[in-house]
């Protein structure tokens, strides 16, 4: 079976995201290995705290918890995306591997299918 590398690139009140969530949640289902990447406005997904009702939209705190019980086990967040925001790799909800731009080059060689959203 191919594997699917699903890269999220939009803030959490955007659509995107949590379609991007919703792709990743049903690959996994099906059994397709799948790993998540945030990248650029998509780090911001990861932070703790958010209170998505003030914004007038769903929290995705449920989806992103969801990842491990689907079995996601390639969350990454990139290293520069998370700079260029001023932000740690502490303030994640979820424990993710931060990669830098080599490592994104690798896993773009590795994954047999590459979707961003």
């Amino acid at each position: 079976m191919k594997s699917l590398l699903v890269i999220s690139c939009h803030p959490p009140a955007r659509l995107a995201a949590r379609e991007a969530l919703d792709l990743v949640l049903a690959a996994t289902a099906f059994g397709v290995p799948t790993g998540l990447l945030f990248m650029d406005d998509g780090v911001l997904q990861l932070l703790k705290g958010q209170d998505a009702k003030a914004a007038g939209q769903k929290s995705l705190s449920a989806n992103l918890q969801a990842l491990e019980l689907y079995g996601v086990e390639d969350v990454m967040v990139c290293q520069h995306s998370l700079a260029a925001r001023g932000l740690k790799a502490r303030q994640c909800l979820l424990d993710s591997r931060v990669v830098d731009s080599a490592e994104i080059a690798s896993l773009l060689e590795h994954y047999d299918q590459v979707v961003s959203l």
